[in-house]
């Protein structure tokens, strides 16, 4: 007489169906077990399963264990290099860095500074300061500069001569050689790291008020204290 699996509706001798429990989709080495021990407690007398193929399924069941087991200490072995490199990371806290961004974080009364790379010579550099509204409070008229970094200075001020209030600003800078082609221009600047934010595991620097990307950042040095 046929025998009935537990956990399947119908009779002996009905198919299961897809209306029919079948238990966890993830099959572990304890299922596997499982499975193995309902197998050799139904299988038929008369027909046992043959040596070959119940050696099979033990090395099956072999593959399963040690490809857990490498899943897992692949793991802790991630986890451990995350928390490694999270501490690297914090170690940046109270350290000058020097990062690519447009951004401006002007304090009112004092002079912004920010430092453009030239990737070759221009006739014509013109410096446009923009503030969260989207406008122009300063144009700077730079001239001719060589190629390679130099300053930019905004006393912030606006075209009037007016103190702008303090807050983030944006600056736009374009350059033009004797030609009238377009010079590519990088802006840097600088400032303090006072703290580390992970977002989705991806380190990012809090400078400036604002949050930094590893990737922009071009250079690290101690903080002076003249």
């Amino acid at each position: 007489m046929p025998t009935q699996i537990p956990g399947l509706s119908g009779g002996p001798d009905q198919a299961p169906t897809t209306a029919d429990r079948m238990g966890s989709s993830v099959l572990g080495k304890d299922d596997f077990l499982k499975l193995l021990m309902a197998q050799m407690g139904n299988q038929d007398p008369t027909a046992p399963t043959d040596n070959g193929a119940f050696v099979a399924q033990l090395a099956q069941f072999a593959s399963l264990e040690a490809a857990q087991g490498t899943n897992s200490r692949l793991d802790t072995l991630l986890l451990s290099e995350a928390n490694k490199s999270q501490t690297q990371y914090v170690s940046f806290i109270g350290k000058d860095v020097e990062y690519r961004t447009d951004a401006l974080d002007h304090q009112s009364g004092l002079a912004t500074v920010s430092r453009a790379n030239l990737a070759g010579g221009a006739d014509k550099v013109t410096a446009t300061i923009v503030d969260k509204n989207g406008n122009v409070v300063r144009t700077l008229h730079l001239g001719a500069q060589d190629a390679g970094e130099f300053n930019i200075i905004w006393d912030g001020k606006n075209d009037s001569g007016t103190p702008q209030p303090g807050g983030t600003y944006t600056m736009k800078v374009t350059a033009t050689d004797k030609s009238g082609g377009s010079v590519n221009v990088d802006l840097k600047t600088k400032g303090q790291v006072t703290g580390v934010t992970f977002n989705n595991g991806i380190p990012q620097l809090s400078v400036n008020g604002t949050q930094i990307k590893m990737s922009d950042v071009t250079a690290v040095n101690e903080r002076s204290t003249i």
